[in-house]
């Protein structure tokens, strides 16, 4: 004679265990497919990063206020990030030397979409790097993008008071960020990357770097993916592939923003007779080496 309690154990028994497998699957697939992700990781990828100077309907020509390269290596699952300040000189073919916030806005005019291109062509021949992407964004679209993942928090070092931010209708506004933990939604952000009256372009820069990792981290989060797609979809200027993406969210997603970083300030600069700013070439490929292609 069969025994009811003994039935009734078994089936829970049964039950436990295939939730145990339906839960285990999916985590054993991404353990599966991120081991094969390192056997067999995808190539190098270097991008370049470009925060254009430009308002709401003003479109691509135009100054780039924040130009970054980023270098992603697969296969450590390392991210590197070069700041380079608006005001450094570097060579540019067929136009000389040249303030590299001006360069997008030189091909811009040559012809649409020709910015990152002509720029491409003078870091790789300054530098020995030719970026294989770009992406391109302007205020708004910066401003969405923080909006979409549901602000950012970044640790401000020290206080900063600008009695001259400039606002969108050509006025000036007083902005203010206390030392320590700030929260910050998009337009907060867009200040914080913005703002160098208190104190100068290199730190600027570095802020750039911090908001970026700060994104990152956010963006570790599955569910702010849609969000944030729909705004690079709908706002951003790139010619990353969905393959691109899907090589590049391992090691990106994975640092947790922790990269190697540096932004080309004073040690990494000389001077002109004219009295530009251009890199110390020999300090900067050193540092490129091994992080860049």
């Amino acid at each position: 004679m069969n025994n009811p309690r003994r039935q009734r154990r078994g089936c829970s028994t049964g039950l436990v265990l295939a939730l145990f497998i339906a839960l285990m699957l999916p985590v054993f697939a991404c353990g599966l497919m991120l081991v094969t992700y390192l056997v067999f990781p995808p190539p190098h990828l270097d991008i370049l990063v470009l925060g254009l100077d430009a308002r709401e309907g003003e479109g691509a020509l135009t100054r780039a206020d924040s130009v970054m390269l980023v270098g992603v290596d697969p296969a450590h699952l390392r991210v590197s990030v070069l700041s380079i300040p608006r005001d450094v000189f570097i060579e540019v073919p067929n136009y000389g030397l040249q303030r590299i916030n001006t360069i997008n806005l030189l091909g811009e005019q040559e012809a649409t979409g020709r910015g990152p291109a002509l720029l491409g062509d003078a870091l790789e021949q300054s530098f020995g790097v030719r970026p294989k992407r770009y992406i391109r964004l302007d205020f708004a679209a910066f401003v969405e993008l923080v909006d979409a993942v549901g602000g950012i928090a970044v640790d401000v070092e020290r206080t900063i008071i600008d009695d001259f931010y400039p606002t969108a209708d050509g006025g000036i506004t007083t902005i203010r960020f206390d030392s320590g933990v700030q929260y910050l939604d998009g337009e907060r952000a867009l200040q914080y990357v913005r703002t160098r009256y208190a104190d100068d372009d290199y730190r600027r820069a570095e802020r750039q770097q911090q908001v970026l990792a700060s994104l990152v981290q956010r963006l570790a989060n599955p569910l702010n993916w849609p969000a944030a797609l729909d705004v690079l979809r709908r706002r951003v200027d790139s010619d990353l592939s969905l393959f691109d993406l899907l090589s590049l969210a391992p090691p990106v997603l994975l640092s947790g923003g922790r990269f190697d970083q540096l932004v080309l300030n004073r040690d990494y600069l000389l001077g002109t007779a004219e009295g530009n700013a251009v890199p110390d070439y020999e300090k900067v490929k050193s540092w490129l080496a091994g992080r860049f292609e």
